[in-house]
């Protein structure tokens, strides 16, 4: 690689050397011929966009929605008014937007109507001193101010008698641009040149180029104040030990001059010879770059790039990806071993997954393994009690709650539910403890938003089963369980509360603390079981809190984030829970 930049550098250098030995054949009268040519052509250039200008003002005065504005027809409603406005505006808009190199701003100024449309931000309201004050024909150069570039401003008015003169209904046009057209042009003029170009006009602030040498350039304006040259001119001039050729070419509509200053000391004599050897050279540099390059590509970039590609797959979740070498080199070790890894965290992926769904699928079924069969013993106890009591509404409202709790709790298909059916499992559930127990009373007051929410399957009973065998049938009086939920902050909550005897901080502190542990022997496994299901399916923050209820008893709130998943909110209608005898407000 040393060798071949050597090789690419040694023709650089020779060329280099030649041509600045041919810097010094200089020839005085083409550098002048060719700088008058090209001064020449950029005041033509900014002379005809000027112009451009003016006869768009001109055609602008004519146009009927000017017109109409000026309220020299009869005005519409204030649709039409609207119309016509944006009608100006947007003309305006595109004769500014032609071309890009030359941004231009107009305004129309009605002095029948007193009101002023500009295609800009204008500062100020329509103001009849500012049109006297400005009419005067010419183009006008001032400063706006408010760190704001000077710009050049011309005035039109279509009078039937002078031009210029103002009716008191006349419609004016007012047409601007920024100095900074004038400095871009002259920017693009330098930078094809030599020189050095700026615009001036005597008692205004010079136009320089935004690279110009501003020390040079305030020399030769102090020069040009005192020894001013023609419009179209040129002269020698001697500045900072040093001579410049100093062109001048005056503008047709700005009254000013464009001056260029070229340092003749520095400009190159015969630019085809030198010309020819640097093509020459770079064509010979650039059959080498690109033989060079095509070799690096071919046996280092393209592999580096299909092992990026690659491992952009992976990190997306492909990893099916496989890399092949055409070649047995250092490539095709690296794309075996990645060939290797890809493999193996597929697999890993593989088996984790599955371990998961395995142990999910062991987690429901051991909480519906956990159903107590005195529970249905005593159910059925009670079912034979009230028949021989000949209370047949009792034995109905037993059967048929008992039945369609054990239909809800003993499918296996699913593994979430919408909260709609966990409500359903709950009041056949307290239907059953109210028939065996007439003290027991419950409310349950949920939203119809949360109920439309997916949840574990048998998430909401192991809970109300823990406050009622806990709570309200440890109490002498009647007691009663309230649920109630809410949607707050991306979260569901739904909190139930008994009137039962409840437990003191010291202990509520410790069985907040056992939700988040490992699951030990002296523990329930119901209120644990359900905590981990909640932040396994909807993530840490979820979960089970517990703590005294305003009701004297105590109190759970099951709080879990909403999923951003939009199918799970267009569930569509409920179905409505059928009435049982012994409900209550639900």
């Amino acid at each position: 690689m040393n060798s071949l930049i050597a090789i690419l550098f040694l023709p650089i250098i020779l060329a280099y050397t030649y041509s600045n030995d041919v810097t010094f054949h200089v020839v005085s009268r083409e550098l002048q011929t060719s700088s008058a040519r090209q001064l020449a052509f950029l005041s033509s250039q900014i002379d005809s966009r000027v112009n451009q200008m003016m006869d768009f003002s001109l055609t602008f005065s004519k146009d009927p929605n000017a017109r109409d504005f000026n309220g020299l027809n009869l005005w519409g409603g204030r649709y039409d008014r609207m119309q016509t406005r944006y009608a100006i505006q947007e003309k305006m808009r595109l004769q500014s937007g032609v071309t890009d190199i030359w941004p231009a701003r107009y305004a129309l100024h009605s002095q029948q109507n007193h009101q002023v449309i500009a295609n800009y931000d204008r500062r100020g309201e329509y103001s009849e001193d500012y049109l006297k004050r400005n009419m005067s024909g010419k183009w006008i150069y001032g400063d706006e101010g408010s760190g704001q570039p000077p710009y050049f401003y011309w005035f039109y008015t279509d009078s039937l008698g002078e031009q210029g003169l103002l009716t008191g209904s006349s419609l004016v046009v007012e047409a601007s641009f920024s100095s900074d057209n004038i400095r871009n042009m002259l920017d693009t003029y330098k930078a094809g040149g030599q020189g050095d170009p700026f615009y001036y006009r005597k008692g205004d602030l010079p136009i320089l180029n935004r690279s110009a040498d501003r020390t040079l350039s305030s020399e030769l304006i102090a020069y040009l104040d005192v020894h001013p040259l023609e419009r179209t001119a040129q002269r020698i001039v001697e500045l900072r030990g040093q001579d410049y050729l100093v062109s001048s070419v005056g503008s047709a509509y700005l009254d000013g001059q464009l001056i260029d200053v070229v340092p003749l000391g520095q400009v190159l004599g015969p630019i085809s010879s030198s010309r020819n050897l640097f093509y020459l050279s770079i064509v010979l540099l650039l059959l080498l770059g690109v033989s060079a390059s095509v070799l690096l590509y071919r046996n280092v970039q393209r592999p580096i790039r299909k092992l990026m590609n690659g491992l952009l797959r992976v990190q997306s979740g492909d990893y099916t990806v496989r890399l092949h070498a055409r070649n047995r080199n250092e490539f095709s070790f690296v794309f075996e071993r990645f060939n290797d890894m890809s493999q193996r965290i597929q697999e890993l992926i593989e088996n984790v997954f599955n371990e998961k769904i395995r142990a999910r699928e062991a987690t429901l079924k051991q909480l519906q393994a956990q159903i107590n069969p005195h529970f249905l013993y005593n159910c059925l106890g009670y079912i034979i009690n009230m028949a021989q009591m000949k209370d047949e509404e009792a034995v109905v409202s037993m059967a048929f709650n008992l039945s369609a709790y054990y239909r809800y709790t003993t499918r296996m298909e699913k593994e979430i539910a919408p909260l709609e059916e966990e409500v359903r499992l709950l009041v056949n559930y307290l239907d059953i403890q109210k028939l065996r127990n007439g003290r027991i009373d419950y409310v349950i007051d949920l939203p119809e938003e949360l109920r439309r929410q997916d949840i574990p399957r048998l998430m909401l009973q192991p809970i109300v089963e823990n406050a009622v065998i806990h709570g309200v049938a440890k109490s002498y009086a009647s007691g009663e369980i309230r649920i109630t939920g809410q949607s707050e902050d991306g979260f569901c909550v739904i909190v139930i509360d008994d009137d039962g005897p409840g437990l003191s901080q010291e202990e509520y502190a410790a069985l907040n603390r056992k939700m988040d542990e490992e699951l030990q022997e002296e523990m329930g496994c119901g209120l644990w079981n359900t905590h981990q299901r909640i932040a396994h399916q909807f993530g840490s923050r979820s979960g089970l809190r517990f703590g005294p209820s305003p009701a004297g008893g105590f109190r759970t709130e099951i709080r879990w984030a909403i999923p951003e998943r939009p199918e799970l909110q267009a569930a569509g209608p409920l179905m409505p829970i059928v009435p049982i005898p012994g409900n209550r407000n639900v």
